[in-house]
């Protein structure tokens, strides 16, 4: 197995919605805001070879909304393009696009401006229970799915389900968790490097300072139940000796996780993939 990180640019949010409850005072030293009480997020996706496989996890936003939508985010740097070429990879080769969930800076980078799908060749994943969510969004998330994001993978016939169970193998070496606080049905895999595991985070933990367990974000459907299903991960992440890879960070790509000397689980050291 070979891994590559793939950076699908930057953008930024609003400080206060990405760390709920948590005060500025305490969230600005870790991830500080611009005048405007933005916050620069980075898109970073992983580009996994596994036998015949290549497999991409998620896809950034992409660049097909209108001018006004792309004023609300601040979009920067590399696309997602690029970023595969520089990893030595054409659209073509990618054989399995997965989606952790359907928000838009997580799929729009799989449809082009065209409408047509980014990657030809490739077998989309997600769930059933969440796409009919994103396809019939409450009032909250509608904003976040987009359907010219998701539709055009359903009409390509590329798109396929995976079984909701917990812990359900999509590869030998990756397995997923199911979470439901951030969104309905967001899959996390979880990845068996060369025998280290690696938790692919996406949302649950958005970056680093979020491990902490009351770092919740006001975008997280249910929050309490996020709480709940970090106080279940990160244990079980902390007794394995697991990785945690971020999604978001854009200063921290991945680390593993200590104990303070009051027992709570925290973010240790970054280590490079």
């Amino acid at each position: 197995m070979k891994l590559h990180i793939i950076d699908a640019g930057q953008f930024k949010l609003d400080g206060g919605a990405m760390h709920g409850v948590i005060p500025k005072s305490m969230w600005n030293k870790y991830n500080p805001a611009d005048e405007n009480n933005m916050v620069t997020w980075t898109m970073r996706s992983l580009l996994i070879e596994e036998g015949d496989r290549k497999i991409l996890i998620d896809t950034g936003m992409g660049d097909k909304q209108s001018e006004k939508f792309f004023g609300y985010y601040y979009p920067s740097g590399k696309t997602l393009m690029e970023s595969i070429g520089e990893a030595g990879f054409k659209a073509e080769e990618i054989t399995d696009v997965f989606f952790t969930h359907l928000h838009f800076d997580h799929c729009g980078g799989a449809v082009k401006k065209d409408g047509t799908v980014l990657f030809p060749n490739a077998t989309h994943w997600s769930t059933k229970q969440h796409w009919d969510l994103a396809m019939n969004p409450n009032a909250r998330e509608k904003a976040s799915f987009l359907k010219e994001n998701i539709l055009p993978v359903e009409e390509s016939g590329q798109l396929k389900f995976i079984e909701e169970k917990q812990d359900i193998y999509f590869t030998d070496n990756i397995k997923i968790k199911f979470v439901h606080g951030h969104t309905q049905s967001m899959m996390l895999p979880v990845i068996n490097y060369n025998g280290q595991w690696i938790l692919y985070t996406a949302d649950l933990i958005p970056a680093k300072s979020h491990i902490s367990m009351p770092w919740v974000m006001g975008y997280d459907m249910k929050p309490l139940e996020t709480l709940n299903e970090k106080e279940a991960i990160l244990p079980e992440a902390f007794d394995n000796d697991w990785w945690l890879f971020f999604e978001h960070d854009a200063q921290n790509a991945c680390c593993k996780l200590i104990k303070d000397d009051r027992g709570r689980i925290r973010g240790g050291e970054n280590v490079e993939l």
